[in-house]
């Protein structure tokens, strides 16, 4: 119902603005014949400026016009001097040569007297209506120009109204095609916009709680980094005690069994007396396993190149034997390629086939020591 009111009224505006166009359009109006003539008269001067002297007027220069008036009445003037004095002389020859004196007396001169008072006095009046008339048409003329200016901008504006009424009845039908019913209305707007600021306020309030979060974990961050750069300086002065012993050492593998147990023991314990006790169980746990497997030396001949030496005794012997195992990887990998047993009376092959294609290296120890008890 509303949008219908407001096209009414809009459409009774429109009507109006088109019955004064048409109005003004219509009206004939002298300012616009006056307009046209001057044109006329422009052109005409501009072809031929002598037709000022002839009386012609035109949009020349004000001061031109002036001069050329100015020198016309000067010239009038001394004709009209002109033709009095020859008409006097002319008289006077004729009174002097005439045979009859002409009769001329005092009420004649009173006579001419009073016919010059009238003419005068009808002069004056005349005179006086021009000037009057000259003082209106200067006055009325910028008033009826500035009339006929605003008609002018009321009627452009009034064309420009329609105009954009025009444009803005076809957008509103767009909009209208575009978005049907049911439309958004100023109340569901209003609660859509306290909705979306409830929601703000509770983004805010989690923003808030997620930046404290932020702050407490930054907090640890900032313990861990110190205790990490003690446990760099712990493992720095571990490392250098390593490096002692390690000229000690003839078994290779050592150092790297021992670098994984760092790692290990790094990763998992923080403090320096559970480690330290940690690496002492490691190592009771390495001479566990040296005597329970009868592991007589342990060698790495290269990146992918391990030997095994083994000190075993067979079932129902006092004298022990050497059992030597070399263990070849593919390069860069944990993948068994091959493995050559030393020390034994039977062939082992089929064993270590089927282990090396398993790549179990534990049980391919396991068979062969097993093999080597049993007095193989």
């Amino acid at each position: 119902m509303p949008s219908t009111a407001m096209d009414i009224d809009s459409s009774g505006k429109l009507d109006a603005a088109r019955a004064l166009q048409a109005k003004v359009e219509a009206a004939k109006l002298n300012i616009v014949e006056d307009q046209t003539r001057f044109d006329t008269l422009q052109s005409a001067l501009a072809k031929d400026p002598g037709l000022v002297s002839e009386g012609v007027a035109g949009t020349t220069d004000p001061a031109v016009v002036a001069a050329e008036v100015a020198s016309q009445i000067s010239f009038l003037r001394n004709l009209k001097f002109q033709y009095l004095e020859q008409k006097a002389k002319d008289q006077y020859v004729k009174t002097i040569v005439s045979d009859e004196a002409p009769n001329i007396n005092a009420d004649d001169n009173e006579l001419l007297r009073i016919e010059n008072d009238k003419k005068k006095e009808v002069l004056a009046a005349a005179k006086a209506r021009l000037a009057e008339k000259y003082s209106d048409v200067r006055t009325l003329a910028p008033l009826v120009e500035q009339d006929y200016n605003k008609a002018r901008v009321l009627t452009q504006e009034a064309s420009a109204l329609a105009s954009k009424i025009l444009d803005a009845r076809l957008t509103l039908t767009r909009l209208r095609q575009a978005h049907p019913h049911p439309r958004l209305t100023i109340p569901a707007a209003n609660a859509k916009l306290d909705e979306q600021i409830e929601e703000m306020q509770a983004l805010g309030d989690e923003l808030e709680q997620v930046n404290a979060q932020v702050e407490e974990v930054k907090e640890k961050v900032k313990a861990g980094a110190r205790e990490v750069e003690r446990l760099r300086v712990e493992r720095a002065d571990l490392e250098k005690t390593v490096s002692v012993g390690q000229k000690e050492v003839q078994d290779g593998r050592v150092v790297g069994l021992y670098d994984w147990c760092v790692c290990l023991v790094c990763h998992s314990v923080r403090d320096g007396q559970r480690f330290r006790s940690s690496f002492r169980r490691y190592t009771a746990a390495l001479a566990l396993h040296r005597s329970l497997l009868s592991l007589e030396s342990a060698h790495s001949e290269s990146e992918n190149e391990l030997h095994l030496t083994y000190n075993i005794t067979p079932r129902g012997s006092t004298d022990s034997r050497l059992v030597f195992i070399k263990l070849l990887f593919v390069p860069n990998s944990r993948q068994l390629a091959d493995a050559q047993v030393e020390g034994l009376i039977l062939d082992v092959g089929d064993v270590i086939g089927a282990h090396v294609q398993a790549n179990d290296v534990p049980r391919l120890i396991a068979a062969v020591l097993s093999r080597a008890r049993a007095g193989g």
